[in-house]
């Protein structure tokens, strides 16, 4: 039987999530707005409720494409906020709206997101060789510069827990336990 990271092994969607998605380099750009809209959305909820509404709120967003989702204008956000699909937060939304837009200026300042997201690692994983759960940092140094960095460039919601979980998510960050199947 093989062994995962405790926090993926109570539910499908968390497992499934854990072994396909988390802690892989992704390089991808719509994907990398979305995981950053994702996480956003998470802030004060759990992972698990954002997965299960994950493709509802692609379904309502336009699948998360940051080119459309950049125009949308106070009408299209307040159609969001009463779609049941959604996180139904005004602040969440209008931050989906206006990471779109920054989004788009670091693509066109870098040549794309990705190389501006993954320039902070020099294209390296960081990986922690964590041993067990409690050792997982909520930030750290590098959550930080980023943090920083985005708000700077005008995104919201990419505080520095966020935006840990986001480069965990995309798999800058490999904190995946040595133990698991799935490093």
């Amino acid at each position: 039987m093989k062994t995962r990271c405790d926090w993926a092994d109570s539910t499908d969607l968390l497992r499934a999530y854990h072994d396909t998605r988390w802690g892989r380099p992704c390089h991808d750009e719509k994907e990398l707005y979305a995981m950053l809209v994702l996480e956003g959305m998470q802030a004060g909820l759990s992972w698990e409720l954002i997965l299960r509404r994950e493709k509802g709120i692609r379904e309502a967003c336009d699948g998360l494409d940051p080119e459309k989702i950049m125009y949308y204008d106070e009408t299209e956000e307040a159609r969001l906020v009463q779609d049941v699909r959604m996180i139904r937060s005004r602040a969440k939304i209008h931050a989906m709206v206006t990471n779109a837009a920054a989004f788009e200026k670091v693509k066109t300042e870098w040549g794309s997101f990705d190389a501006y997201i993954w320039h902070f690692t020099e294209g390296k994983v960081i990986d922690h060789h964590l041993e067990n759960e409690q050792d997982m940092p909520s930030r750290d140094a590098l959550s930080e510069e980023v943090s920083r960095d985005l708000k700077k460039r005008g995104f919201r919601f990419c505080g520095p827990v966020i935006v840990y979980s986001y480069l965990q998510g995309i798999g800058v960050i490999n904190d995946h336990l040595v133990n698991c199947a799935w490093r």
